[in-house]
């Protein structure tokens, strides 16, 4: 191997120490908060809201603390509250309501530099936040298959996230979308979905004596790992729009919640629906 190709390989994999090291420490917790009930696993999601919050607020150049910025916690936090009272439908006409009431006001309020703030963004945090926290303590609610479904959940994320970084950095090719994410490719994207495929059906199979619900999983799996991919393009999206890298420095080899959580905020929702299609206590892949 040459050295300018020695190089190139450190250089694809610098960061693989740090994501590891990130993986580790946060992994171990989650799946904690998971396991012990909705009670933890609620606290987990106010703090990873407030995070998810104050980042998306912070990239919109605003400040959480002042208006129209300290919009966008208020109504996803409220939401959130009624949620974990079992009120979705209000949770979710409050987050509506949060959407119009914070794009109209940002319209007309300036940012500290005196430029107009970006009303849409702004207002669009409210819905895309919110409805992901919302599916996520409606998902863990579900005492008879709360723990299943969640747990589901993030080992299809965590399975699409791992394998497209893995079969994307071996393998590289032709890219997935260039002009938004210029370091994703084809390549990571099928190895991510292969992936998330097999984990799904190894954690159905493991969390429910059920074999033949194995092809099922996969199914739901697949679904759920599109959404994911879809949720990190649309991330990459967003900061490409303000110019920044990554949406934080909070996580060492990620960047900020937004960056680890992307696929999660859109794969969530998919699932919350899939959980209301096949009715409380059944899992997803029933």
């Amino acid at each position: 191997m040459s050295t300018t190709e020695a190089e190139a390989q450190t250089k694809r994999w610098r960061d693989l120490k740090k994501r590891a090291i990130s993986a580790a420490v946060l992994g171990p917790g989650a799946l904690l908060c998971i396991w012990l009930g909705a009670l933890p696993w609620t606290a987990l999601m106010a703090v990873a809201i407030a995070g998810l919050v104050w980042e998306w607020v912070h990239l919109c150049g605003l400040r959480n603390r002042a208006l129209p910025g300290a919009a966008v916690p208020a109504a996803v936090f409220v939401a959130c509250a009624l949620a974990v009272f079992g009120m979705t439908v209000p949770a979710l006409v409050l987050l509506a309501l949060g959407f119009v009431a914070t794009w109209a006001g940002a319209g007309w309020l300036r940012r500290r530099d005196g430029r107009p703030a970006p009303a849409g963004w702004l207002a669009f945090g409210v819905l895309y936040i919110g409805i992901a926290g919302i599916s996520l303590i409606e998902l863990r609610h579900d005492n008879e298959a709360g723990r299943d479904n969640v747990l589901f959940l993030i080992a299809v994320v965590w399975a699409s996230d791992i394998g497209a970084y893995m079969f994307g950095r071996m393998l590289g090719g032709p890219k997935l979308a260039p002009s938004i994410s210029p370091g994703k490719t084809w390549s990571g994207a099928i190895g991510g979905l292969v992936c998330t495929m097999v984990i799904g059906a190894l954690v159905a199979g493991w969390t429910t004596p059920y074999p033949d619900d194995m092809g099922k999983a996969a199914v739901i799996a697949a679904l759920l790992g599109v959404a994911t991919q879809a949720g990190d393009l649309f991330e990459s999206a967003f900061k490409r729009r303000f110019g920044v890298k990554d949406s934080s420095a909070l996580i060492p080899g990620h960047g900020g919640l937004l960056d680890r959580l992307d696929g999660l905020l859109a794969a969530a929702p998919v699932a919350a629906l899939l959980a209301f299609g096949v009715g409380y206590g059944v899992v997803l892949w029933r």
